[in-house]
């Protein structure tokens, strides 16, 4: 039979001192058992694999230690200490609520409670998983809790605390155990990996410390299992095919890809993850928490916010120098609603592979989407701007000089009076890469949105279409909607009407009911804004759904007969045909 034994078992800690990442706690258990001052009920609570049990045990163990350090450190060579690692200890006991859960379990427990110590000064109790106790069970529980004997102390461990009575958390000292940091998961790892001599890279180790959660025990599972894949000489390669853990190499060529504007480079890197087998929601998600981990390293001051390696972190700093801080707040934003839209989207990954068009159009987007002034040549320097240009980063923001500004504003100003004295031809804004007034210093300082919604706002009234042309545009997009019936039958019969409010034209048109209305507003009401201002070249036109009163609601016929009355009363011809041909229209 094997010798081996797990590392979470083997390293399991056996002081305060090895206790990783709850200095706080057991500083406080240390002075309680150093003043004296030791409470009959403690609960400790927190996640998985943090400590909880292993604290119970030191502490358990201290108390009856009849020789500790000056630290309040068990000294590990008393009968008590080498009775409690022999497993053959009388004055500590451990119960497994999970499978100790009733009534009968808790009255065993409470007769064991009566009996003093045979060594060591009291009668530690642990009982782990302490919610499971049904209860029956915590109700027998409560009066030896509150009034146990004087050698009798309980420690109670549990992962969820809002399923303990609070007549129990009443009577207890309670103590909550945090997730264990990244730092200080590596580091472990590290002590662990020399003692065993293997050989493992800083970024195979965050890349553990990460998977575990904040969980030692499963970090150090997750260890094991390296080992036992890789030997002695774990790579990064290899844990992150073994675990099925997105490469960082991915997020950073998405992102060069973005700064380029290539959008064929973010389709086929997300065409090769999923090949790979990887979830796309898993693949936007990692890709904005890159983009999150982007924007902080770029932000002095906030380094701490990201736990990586050195060699990392560097890779990070390079490429948010290159990054402006509003291309990774707009591609934020943009990563953020691909994610939340994910779920309810029909084409799941047309809606991913365009959420990345959209970031790789936020540097520098395509000129036929973009509409700027036209500055004359001869009003502008055109090798100055070239010479200013030449040394910028993409995706950096390029300030125009006050001269710029004076030649912006003047050129602005004679654009808006030429609008005014042509108000049927609105100015089309397009500015040449080579002007000082650059595609890339331009949409630095504004959004691609805010640009678009700037021509809107130039646009007159004056060239609003009429009520009549957007009646019939509105058939048109009725019918273009026969793919959704429901759809297309509830445009096809809506009552419009015209109003104007703030520049814009408003088309209010009617539904049925509410929940019509509000399946329109939530699912609909963008896409058919967005079509019916194509089909009448007018940008600012809003829709907005109203339900008909039900008194304005049509008489419907539905049975056959009455139909065929209602036809016969509105067509005097029908009446006749159906007279001479004797037809029975019951």
């Amino acid at each position: 039979m094997s010798d081996y034994i797990v590392s979470a078992r083997k390293y399991r800690p056996d002081s305060f001192e090895s206790l990783i990442g709850q200095d706080t706690i057991a500083r406080t258990l240390k002075n309680s058992i150093q003043r004296g001052k030791l409470g009959h009920a403690y609960l400790f609570c927190g996640p998985r694999g943090v400590g909880k049990t292993s604290a119970a045990r030191i502490f358990a163990k201290t108390i009856n230690c009849s020789n500790p350090g000056p630290d309040m450190e068990p000294c590990g060579e008393c009968e008590s200490c080498r009775s409690f690692a022999e497993g053959r200890s009388y004055c500590i006991h451990e119960l497994d609520a999970a499978s100790n859960n009733g009534v009968e379990d808790i009255k065993s427990l409470m007769e064991l409670v009566q009996i003093p110590p045979q060594t060591g000064k009291y009668s530690v109790f642990i009982i782990d998983e302490v919610h499971m106790l049904s209860s029956q069970a915590f109700n027998a529980f409560l009066k030896t809790l509150e009034e146990p004997p004087a050698h009798a102390i309980f420690i109670l461990a549990t992962t969820e605390k809002h399923k303990i009575l609070p007549t129990i958390l009443s009577r207890c000292q309670t103590f909550d155990f945090s997730r264990i940091s990244i730092p200080d998961i590596v580091r472990n790892l590290k002590n662990i990996a020399a003692k065993e001599h293997i050989s493992i890279d800083d970024e195979s180790m965050h890349i553990i410390a990460l998977k575990a959660d904040g969980a030692m025990r499963d970090a150090l599972t997750i260890f094991d299992q390296m080992v036992a894949f890789c030997g002695s000489d774990v790579r990064y390669e290899d844990v992150m095919r073994n675990l099925n853990v997105l490469d960082y190499e991915y997020c950073f060529k998405i992102v060069d890809g973005f700064l380029a504007g290539d959008y064929a480079t973010a389709l086929l890197i997300l065409d090769e993850v999923l090949s790979k087998g990887f979830n796309a929601q898993y693949f936007i998600s990692a890709l904005g928490s890159h983009l999150r981990d982007l924007l902080v390293s770029r932000t002095g001051g906030l380094e701490s916010l990201v736990d990586m390696p050195e060699s990392l972190a560097s890779r990070y700093a390079e490429q948010a120098g290159r990054c402006s801080v509003k291309f990774l707040y707009d591609a934020l934003d943009v990563a953020a609603q691909c994610e939340a839209g994910y779920r309810t989207a029909i084409n799941q990954r047309l809606h991913i592979e365009f959420s990345l068009m959209k970031m790789s159009f936020l540097v520098s987007a395509p000129q036929s989407q973009v509409s700027r002034p036209q500055v004359p040549q001869s009003q502008v320097s055109q090798p100055t701007a070239q010479s200013k240009n030449a040394g910028q980063v993409p995706g950096q923001a390029v300030l125009p000089s006050s001269q710029e500004k004076q030649e912006l504003q003047r050129v602005t100003t004679g654009a808006d009076s030429s609008t005014k004295a042509n108000p049927a031809a609105p100015v089309r804004r397009n500015v040449k890469s080579g002007s000082s007034l650059s595609l890339t210093s331009l949409m630095s300082d504004e959004s691609d949105s805010a640009e678009v919604e700037e021509v809107h706002q130039e646009q007159s009234m004056d060239s609003a279409p009429s009520d009549e042309k957007i009646a019939s545009a509105w058939k048109s997009l009725a019918q273009s909607c026969s793919d959704k019936p429901r759809l297309a039958n509830a445009l096809g019969n809506a009552r419009l009407e015209f109003t104007q409010e703030d520049g814009c034209k408003v088309v209010s048109f009617s539904v049925t009911n509410e929940a019509q209305c509000k399946w329109i507003e939530e699912k609909m009401l963008r896409s058919l804004e967005k079509s019916l201002s194509d089909l009448v070249s007018y940008k600012q036109l809003r829709l907005r759904p109203f339900v008909i009163k039900e008194e304005e609601l049509p008489d419907k016929k539905y049975m056959p007969k009455d139909k065929a009355e209602a036809l016969m009363s509105d067509n005097e011809e029908v009446k006749n045909l159906v007279k001479d041909l004797s037809l029975d229209v019951k």
